[in-house]
């Protein structure tokens, strides 16, 4: 997976305001070191975020997005702590059916094709 390859699959799908949200909401878990993902899944995210986080989603926007920027620029145990409560608030903002319906989407879509599976979720 690269960049560009993630940046052809989100061309290729009609991704919702929801499944931007979704990407920034898995992006802010992988950041705050609570993402149970493989080191490949991971790599994944980071660019299917970097791949959307342009758009606006539903609920989550600039804020975010900045947030995001900032804590992949410097990491500190203050800033972790922030953006694990807003994590928090964007998990409890999404549904668990629509994170875990765009979790399946994006592995049916073939974001991951190629990749070796693994068993663990963010």
């Amino acid at each position: 997976m690269t960049p560009g390859r993630a940046a052809e699959w989100v061309a290729a799908h009609a991704l919702s305001t929801s499944d931007v949200d979704c990407a920034t909401t898995v992006m802010l878990k992988i950041l705050d070191g609570k993402c149970k993902m493989s080191p490949v899944d991971k790599i994944v995210m980071e660019f299917l975020y970097d791949a959307v986080k342009h758009r606006s989603g539903q609920r989550f926007g600039e804020e975010f997005h900045s947030l995001i920027a900032t804590a992949r620029q410097a990491s500190s145990e203050a800033l972790k702590s922030h953006i694990y409560e807003k994590r928090v608030l964007a998990e409890t903002a999404i549904s668990r059916p629509v994170m875990k319906a765009f979790k399946a989407m994006i592995r049916q879509e073939g974001l991951f094709a190629g990749l070796p599976e693994e068993d663990e979720e963010a």
